[in-house]
């Protein structure tokens, strides 16, 4: 009998947990059911994967080896699965990972564009940090991900969905004041200034700073979302860049702040599609950055009409 991807899903679960019971419980089976394909992979293999002792299993020198393995062969059989669930385009379950900086601002416009083009379609959506997302797509437990282009990551593609522009956020009086006394709004006049930024892991800290000049000694890292970094501000604690694409709603939500464009070249980020490279046909990732592209747009027009050009 040759060795099961079933076999090899729950040698993998039974490596992360260090447990029979806990691996079984991952795999929705029982624990004689999973201690038996175990046994069988072992008689297969003609050595043991794992040292059982009486809380812990601990993967043996040729375990770690057939591991590795294992993880390349499930890998493939995910890849397989994907691309026969979008053979006919979208169709099935699409695994979709966002960052904290555009999730609340595009997903709901995201996920009835995306209902209404395959009612059928089961989108299962992760919130997360860029790093996390990239881990996430290398495993397949994404089929997607939106976030700030570029990835740089080999075997991921970026497909650009829209630009995102930065806004100068504060209140009446720093706003009045700084412009005052500069001729044009640009980044670097932020430089003497307190600035107000997410917390460190976000990509939009990075962003902000590379944009703003990273000599400023008044930086502040610590707000856990857009949200509260805005109410930060709209207590007059600094200021802050804002993404154009998160600026209706959070100037709704906040009527203390004040937003304002930079002088040209505005700064921006690019918002895009990540995916790993032949995780599919081409037909379905573009079809989805179609729409997404899409709603990026319309969104980013409601915001021109509420800010100006």
């Amino acid at each position: 009998m040759a060795v099961t991807i079933k076999q090899l899903t729950y040698f993998r679960a039974l490596a992360k947990y260090r447990n029979f019971g806990r691996a079984a419980e991952a795999c929705h089976v029982s624990q004689p059911a999973l201690s038996v394909q175990i046994k069988e992979l072992e008689l297969h293999l003609r050595g043991p994967v794992v040292e059982r002792y009486a809380r812990d299993v601990v993967l043996t020198p040729f375990g770690r080896q057939a591991l590795v393995h294992a993880e390349k062969i499930l890998g493939e059989a995910e890849m397989l699965e994907q691309a026969a669930r979008w053979r006919s385009g979208l169709a099935g379950q699409l695994a979709l990972g966002i960052i904290p900086t555009i999730a609340p601002y595009l997903l709901p416009s995201a996920l009835a564009a995306l209902r209404s083009k395959d009612i059928s379609l089961d989108v299962q959506v992760t919130e997360g940090k860029t790093d996390r997302l990239i881990s996430m797509l290398q495993s397949g437990t994404l089929d997607v991900a939106v976030m700030a282009l570029p990835s740089e990551v080999e075997g991921l593609r970026d497909v650009p969905l829209f630009e995102d522009r930065f806004l100068l956020a504060g209140t009446h009086e720093s706003v009045d004041a700084l412009e005052a006394v500069a001729e044009t709004l640009h980044p670097t006049i932020l430089e003497n200034h307190q600035l107000m930024l997410l917390e460190d892991g976000h990509c939009l800290t990075d962003q902000a700073l590379d944009v703003c000049g990273r000599g400023n000694r008044q930086i502040n890292l610590g707000a856990s979302s857009l949200a509260t970094l805005s109410r930060l501000v709209a207590a007059g604690f600094g200021f802050t860049l804002m993404p154009e694409l998160a600026a209706p709603v959070e100037q709704a939500a906040t009527p203390g702040i004040v937003l304002r464009r930079f002088a040209e070249p505005q700064p921006a980020r690019q918002i895009g599609l990540v995916s790993r490279i032949g995780s599919g046909e081409e037909g379905w990732l573009s079809e989805i950055a179609e729409m997404l592209g899409q709603v990026g747009a319309d969104l980013m027009a409601q915001s021109q009409d509420m800010i100006g050009e």
